[in-house]
């Protein structure tokens, strides 16, 4: 196994008793938290907060991908062309408000907990997915669709077996970034009742707890690294078989 590989697994491991046995870290914790106060936080369980907080930011970092990459998808065609610079205002909403407007928001319209979240998030994650997808969808190798256009494929037949495969590894970056960017981002949906990590953060915050903080704090960092880094061996996976698809068609 390669040191990254270990080093893979120890992270993994760790994150698992963290969040399944984290009484077992009490000796790690009680230093940082107040004389005679509680050291673990365990109101909640920790796998149940930690499966919401990951369910909330894989719903809206899908529905984000779907409607960025169907975006840009439809300004990179000539008919949608002018249409491009409506499409990057509109994805660049998430960046221009914080998250923090977006809840104060969506609060009064879709009331306490994990709506006005996924909102957010949603928001939050278009834009990087969006720049990528358009960037990748306009760069590709000129050959490789001449190629296809010479096998007599279609618009559409193009699309999904040529465009988007070769597309797919940029796209993903943009993924990748949205996914890490709601990892973190999530933590403020506790704020407006949403079941996330962000409960044992706040609730450290609220009580002056150090180890309630450094405890969350360190799983949703857990989380982030290593999803962080199976995506980009996803990505590097399929940038491998779009780089062979595109050898062979070209």
């Amino acid at each position: 196994m390669t040191a990254g590989g270990v080093l893979r697994t120890a992270l993994s491991l760790l994150l698992v008793a963290l969040v399944l046995w984290p009484h077992a870290f009490a000796p790690v914790f009680a230093p940082f938290a107040p004389e005679r106060g509680p050291v673990i936080y365990d109101r909640v369980s920790l796998l149940s907060l930690s499966l919401s907080h990951l369910g909330l930011v894989a719903a809206a970092s899908s529905l984000a991908a779907l409607v960025a990459v169907t975006l840009a998808i439809l300004v990179t065609r000539p008919a949608g062309a002018a249409f491009r610079p409506l499409s990057r205002t509109l994805t660049n909403v998430g960046q221009t408000f914080p998250p923090v407007a977006v809840l104060a928001l969506a609060v009064p319209m879709l009331g306490f907990g994990a709506w006005p979240t996924l909102v957010a998030l949603f928001l939050y994650g278009l834009l990087p997915i969006f720049e990528n997808a358009m960037t990748a969808l306009s760069t590709l190798p000129p050959r490789t669709l001449e190629a296809a256009r010479g096998m007599g494929m279609g618009r559409f037949q193009r699309l999904w077996q040529v465009e988007l495969p070769l597309a797919a590894p940029v796209i993903l970056a943009g993924v990748r970034l949205s996914v890490v960017i709601g990892l973190g981002t999530a933590t403020i949906g506790s704020t407006v009742a949403a079941r996330t990590l962000g409960e044992v953060i706040i609730a450290g915050l609220l009580t002056n707890n150090t180890a309630f903080v450094l405890q969350g704090g360190l799983i949703v960092g857990l989380f982030a690294v290593l999803i962080y880094d199976a995506l980009v061996r996803l990505e590097a996976r399929i940038a491998r078989r779009a780089g062979a698809g595109s050898a062979r068609a070209g």
